[in-house]
């Protein structure tokens, strides 16, 4: 169970839920209550789809051009770090993305689904908690259903979108995003540590 629950407050982390709601009000202000509900359901679609490719293909494609796992989980948790940060210090997820807005055509696609739900750090979680040498089929299929379980959490805060944001207002979402971004950090360098231990073949010690 303790396992289970770390597991969905990573991806609950990197996907940011609370943090995607200013960003879908942003988008559909002045739409149909309907319109709202398909852009929603379409995001949260997309988003299972892209980070299912990626849970499903993104080990092949990384020994098909010979990168090493470590190297890559290494790599990822330097990005993960990197992104991490910029929620913590930065302008957090709401804000960066609520930017992007104006330029957006397709609504349900971008932002919202990519970058906002399905973000680099979640696609690279995806990879990273799904890992073949170190997880069996059915851990990596229990990993996939915490992750769907996530994006569920997000539909659903999306379906109650102007509720949400009327309870925490731009400045609370932003204050989750920070803390989430705090508990990715620890995520990411623990990510990192992992990696230089496996490449390095090196004990760790908890």
């Amino acid at each position: 169970m303790n396992e289970l629950l770390a597991v969905f407050i990573f991806f609950f982390a990197v996907i940011d839920p609370i943090g995607t709601v200013p960003v879908f009000i942003a988008l559909t202000r002045g739409d149909s209550d309907k319109f709202k509900r398909k852009v929603a359901l379409k995001a949260v679609l997309v988003s299972a789809g892209v980070l299912l490719f990626f849970v499903v293909a993104g080990e092949l494609l990384l020994n098909a051009i010979n990168i090493p796992l470590s190297a890559f989980q290494i790599a990822g948790g330097i990005v993960l770090l990197l992104f991490a940060l910029s929620m913590i210090f930065g302008e957090s997820k709401p804000e960066m993305e609520i930017k992007s807005v104006r330029d957006s055509t397709e609504t349900a696609i971008f932002p919202l689904a990519i970058p906002s739900i399905a973000s680099p750090g979640a696609m690279l979680g995806a990879v990273l908690m799904t890992r073949n040498t170190e997880y069996t089929w059915v851990e990596q299929l229990i990993t996939s259903s915490m992750m769907l379980a996530v994006l569920t959490v997000v539909l659903v805060l999306l379906l109650l979108a102007t509720h949400v944001h009327k309870l925490i207002g731009d400045s609370g979402a932003s204050i989750v995003s920070r803390i989430m971004g705090l508990i990715l950090s620890s995520v990411a360098v623990t990510n990192i540590l992992d990696g230089i231990a496996h490449y390095f073949g090196l004990q760790v010690f908890i």
